[in-house]
């Protein structure tokens, strides 16, 4: 998170205290220190403090506009804070952020703080987020084993000197309102009484809190009874549930169990090797896949001349459950040592994901999966685990293996797959880091560096049963100028900004016409190049008109240089993420053979392309999870169990059958992250098998249930 932009407002104070809860912020009373951030109006009354945000600095900065109230509170003993909120305007629900800062946080940023983000609506005025209130805190976690860990949660002890409501980056201007802010003490009787929580970042109302709803005991311990609190095959240890793996006897029988359900469950009929529909109309065959609009549904078509639409899971490893142990091996039962059997689990990994872990300085990890795998299976086990993966998907009614999976269970050639590339061109040195910074376009490394990674996968992409790669995630577009201001703020030696700089020449002509136009005073073009200073707004239409350039020059580039290597590849776009705008998206539409989003929602039923754009689409991620499995965080779309996350796969599958742009849907993921959080922290229960690769049961017989039939569905009128 960015610093915030903080102006001092109006001097208030006052709290009040009861045995049952803290009063932090009371608009009746004016008596706190009120702080107004990036920006935000507010007034108070005795209504409530009405605040107004303002949408997007159009300079280009990063905001989290609101107020943050200053005091001095002990939070020891409560663990809910209580919002009553004001929706105060027309545009639809608000989203909100909220932040209690301890003395070492200041009034931003990520640390000594507890942040969570979610929802107000008109009808949820009242919101309660449940924290930490253990007297320790663990790390690396996006949830930990307790009640609501929050976004963030690092506070260092009990007191906290800020409470801050805001808003996250607003495209637009709100009105909104704080009545009241209280910490309470959540029993047994408030956790069990879910129709009034409503949960701060979950769109579901699903029960988060039911995780919890017995006051569990490993809340209350001291840390020397916490800690170790993983077993050795990565589970929590202090709750139980079904499945739950106690001993390697247990690994035995669960694979006995599995080996007569695939025996029961063979697969789909009708499909041929591919998956491809045998008994639907046929297409011509040219050995390749490719991509075909039929009966005003879009399809792909298989090497055989079947129509296909492409169903199943992102990363087909073993290694789904590597977990950072740098000043955490405390947390672990019994680690093995490094000489010994299970020594070689501290060095096998996920090779697409590997970046990310030297990125962050990772040092030392432990594949929990992998390692069970070698308990289930025993000295083949990557040999048997390859194979189950085929027979497992055809058996879920599936017929994909996603990208980011293990190559060598790729190249099998028993399923069909995809694969993706990030590149690691040089960056636009100005642009904001997503996964990876902005790679920029016009430098020549672009082009030649890309060439060499497609080589590298040379035989991934001369492959049939491959049908086409992604390149690129979620890449970090900005707003629709953000890429110029990025260029502009970028040293004079990059490509992008000399190209930009070259394009202001010719439409201005003078350095004089530039600064008239911008409210500028660069005394030359050479001054323009090395300034590494924000324009201001008045660049903005250049800056809109150059993040397009920027924008097409990395499709074309990407396309042009993708089907030289692999012409019968699907070029399968970068798996748009949130909110790309419909300018850029156009952009890329004209250079894609398939659009592909990571589209984290129920159904597909409202999804729509700009008006104009008519082109197939993958679905790169989805997912649902719950907590009632030992997982600590119910991923980014939570239901309240397994049969409704089974239900909700259905419906999800179901509803892209229907829509005729989508060509497949790709769940993420495989098998599920690790208990304590791979390397950015996500522990989210999102596989279709546990961490001890034991299926969840729920979710595969409602996938089978629309997998056998998704010909019928898709090809229905």
């Amino acid at each position: 998170m960015k610093k915030w932009f903080l102006s001092l407002a109006v001097l208030v104070c006052g709290v009040s205290m009861a045995a049952d809860e803290l009063v932090l912020f009371d608009a009746s009373t004016p008596s706190s220190a009120i702080l107004s951030l990036a920006g935000a109006e507010f007034q108070q009354t005795a209504d409530g403090l009405n605040v107004q945000t303002f949408g997007r600095d159009t300079t280009g900065r990063e905001a989290y506009p609101g107020v943050c109230i200053r005091g001095d509170w002990d939070i020891q003993g409560y663990n809910v804070v209580e919002m009553e909120l004001l929706h105060r305007d027309t545009k639809g629900s608000l989203p909100l952020t909220v932040r209690l800062g301890g003395p070492d946080g200041g009034t931003g940023g990520e640390n000594d703080c507890f942040i969570d983000r979610g929802t107000l609506t008109k009808e949820n005025t009242t919101i309660r987020v449940f924290l930490n209130t253990a007297q320790f805190r663990t790390t690396g976690m996006r949830r930990a084993p307790w009640d609501g860990n929050g976004l963030c949660n690092t506070l260092s002890g009990t007191k906290v000197v800020t409470v801050g409501v805001y808003m996250k980056k607003p495209l637009l201007d709100w009105k909104w309102g704080i009545k009241k802010i209280t910490m309470k003490k959540a029993g047994k009787e408030t956790l069990a009484n879910v129709e009034k929580i409503v949960p701060f970042r979950h769109p579901t109302r699903a029960d988060y809190y039911t995780f919890f709803d017995a006051n569990p005991s490993w809340e209350k311990m001291t840390a020397e009874e916490f800690f170790p609190f993983i077993d050795v095959y990565g589970q929590f240890k202090y709750k139980e549930w079904p499945g739950k793996i106690h001993s390697d006897a247990e690994l035995a029988k669960a694979k006995e169990a599995e080996a007569a359900d695939l025996a029961a469950h063979p697969g789909p009929k009708g499909w041929n090797k591919y998956g491809g529909w045998a008994d639907g109309p046929k297409q011509e065959a040219t050995g390749h896949f490719y991509v075909k609009k039929v009966d005003g549904k879009w399809w792909m078509v298989d090497p055989e001349g079947c129509l296909y639409w492409s169903h199943g899971p992102v990363r087909v490893t073993s290694s789904s459950a590597v977990t950072p142990l740098d000043g955490r091996e405390n947390y672990f039962e019994n680690l093995p040592s490094e000489d010994s059997e299970f020594g070689r689990f501290y060095k096998t990994r996920d090779e697409l994901l590997w970046p990310y872990y030297e990125k962050r300085n990772i040092q030392k990890t432990y594949d929990f999966s992998s390692s069970n795998a070698y308990r289930k299976y025993g000295k083949a086990w990557r040999n048997i685990y390859a194979d189950l993966a085929h027979k497992r998907l055809r058996s879920w009614g599936m017929n994909t293996i996603a990208n980011s999976s293990d190559v060598n269970i790729c190249k099998m050639d028993r399923t069909p797959y995809t694969d993706r590339i990030e590149l690691k061109s040089p960056s636009i040195a100005g642009s904001h880091d997503g996964w990876w910074p902005f790679r920029d376009p016009f430098d020549p490394a672009f082009r030649e560096n890309f060439h060499k990674q497609l080589l590298e996968r040379k035989a991934e992409l001369d492959d049939p049963w491959c049908f086409g790669f992604f390149v690129d995630n979620e890449l970090s577009w900005g707003e629709e100028d953000s890429l110029g201001y990025w260029t502009l703020t970028s040293p004079a030696s990059q490509y992008a900004k000399i190209e930009f700089v070259k394009r202001l020449t010719a439409k201005y002509g003078t350095i004089v016409k530039l600064n008239a136009t911008w409210g500028t005073n660069y005394a030359s073009w050479d001054a323009l190049l090395q300034a590494t200073d924000n324009p201001g707004v008045q660049a903005k239409e250049d800056c809109k008109e150059f993040a397009c350039a920027i924008v097409d020059a990395y499709y074309k580039n990407v396309r042009e240089e993708f089907k030289k290597v692999a012409p019968n590849k699907l070029y399968l776009g970068c798996r748009f993420a949130g909110g790309t705008n419909a300018t850029f998206l156009r952009i890329g539409a004209k250079y894609c053979d398939v659009l592909s989003y990571n589209i984290y929602r129920f159904t597909l039923d409202a999804f729509k392309l700009p008006e104009g754009v008519d082109l197939p689409i993958l679905v790169g991620e989805f997912h649902f999870g719950a907590l009632d499995r030992g997982l600590f965080h119910w991923t980014l779309i939570g239901v309240k169990n397994q049969e409704e996350r089974g239900q909700a796969y259905y419906n999800y599958v179901e509803s892209a059958l229907r829509h005729p742009n989508f060509i497949g849907v790709h769940w993420h993921q495989y098998s599920e992250q690790p208990t304590t959080g791979r390397f950015d922290g996500e522990n989210f229960q999102n596989g279709f098998l546990d961490v001890c690769d034991t299926p969840y049961m729920e979710t595969i017989r409602k996938a089978r249930e629309i997998g056998y039939k998704m010909y019928e569905v898709r090809s229905a009128r």
